[in-house]
């Protein structure tokens, strides 16, 4: 995988198998303070992702926190059980992974489905949490949707062409750089080499398949609107403007249902699903932009 430089890999055993994290390790970062306080950077689901996703955005906060960028179990370099992956699988790894690393409340910059799971998560156990930053966030059934009537869907539960759909489909560098080009950046110029190898060295890890083909088949959708009236959490939404299945008027509507908790929205221009792997620097300014304000919630909710 590729590591930003001054950043080393280290790992935990979680109840789903070991999960691998990213975090400040050497030069220029030795002097960062212990007492730092921490975010936690989560990618989203899809053929290939992996920590990396975040990689050119994290590495701006490591002077003043601690930062920790796991690879969700099943992606990336952490485990890859072979097993049918449920929504309730990666709302437990993300709660066992701040139990695990963290001592207080953090803050979580998730995106796509993850950032559901990361919702549901901050429902499920509030205290762990101080404010949240989501990106593309969609539980992809929302308000009534049904994901799993997609095509890819549709295709993907079809034994033994399921894995044949991921081994040619999905796990190949054509496939990787088609659906980066076409679906999930807004320009094609943007998506250079690096990018494509290190979403393919993903995607080609060991049952990497299990993980992925549960995401296609819509087997870890749900309703996102249902859970986010109880979010007390302080949180923003950040959406890519080009992004189609969940655009910016998805967020809009999150935003209308949970106005206590969601406390900024805005778009980024020219960008699709990950707006911060496809201009970084424009999502550095909108988190820096909203830390103080979701940090300032936070603390006055607790008052």
């Amino acid at each position: 995988m590729f590591v930003p430089h001054g950043f080393g890999q280290r790992s935990l055993v979680t109840s789903l198998g070991r999960v691998v994290y990213y975090t400040a390790d050497g030069q220029p970062w030795d002097n960062a303070s212990a007492d730092a306080k921490t975010l936690i950077f989560l990618h989203a689901l899809g053929g290939g992702s992996s920590a990396y996703e975040w990689s050119k955005v994290y590495p701006a906060f490591a002077a003043d926190y601690q930062v920790l960028a796991p690879d969700l179990i099943g992606w990336g370099r952490s485990e890859h059980p072979a097993r049918d992956y449920r929504v309730e699988d990666y709302v437990q790894n993300i709660v066992e992974f701040i139990e695990r690393t963290c001592d207080r409340p953090v803050t979580v910059m998730a995106s796509g489905l993850t950032a559901a799971f990361t919702v549901r998560a901050a429902v499920k156990r509030p205290e762990l949490f101080e404010s949240l930053i989501l990106v593309t966030a969609a539980g992809l059934n929302d308000f009534g949707r049904n994901y799993s009537q997609d095509f890819f869907a549709q295709v993907v539960r079809t034994p033994i062409l399921d894995r044949v759909f991921y081994s040619t489909g999905i796990a190949t560098s054509f496939g990787i750089r088609g659906f980066l080009e076409q679906r999930q950046f807004a320009s094609a110029d943007r998506v250079y080499p690096e990018i494509v190898e290190a979403y393919l060295q993903s995607a080609q890890q060991y049952n990497a398949e299990y993980a992925a083909l549960a995401f296609v088949r819509g087997d870890l959708s749900f309703d996102l609107a249902q859970y986010l009236p109880q979010l007390t959490t302080p949180t923003a939404l950040i959406y890519g403007q080009k992004t189609e299945y969940t655009s910016p008027d998805l967020g809009r509507r999150f935003a209308q249902i949970a106005p206590t908790a969601i406390r900024a929205f805005e778009y980024l221009n020219d960008t699709r699903l990950t707006p911060h792997l496809e201009l970084p620097a424009m999502a550095i300014g909108l988190i820096r932009k909203f830390l103080p304000l979701l940090q300032n919630a936070h603390h006055r909710s607790e008052v």
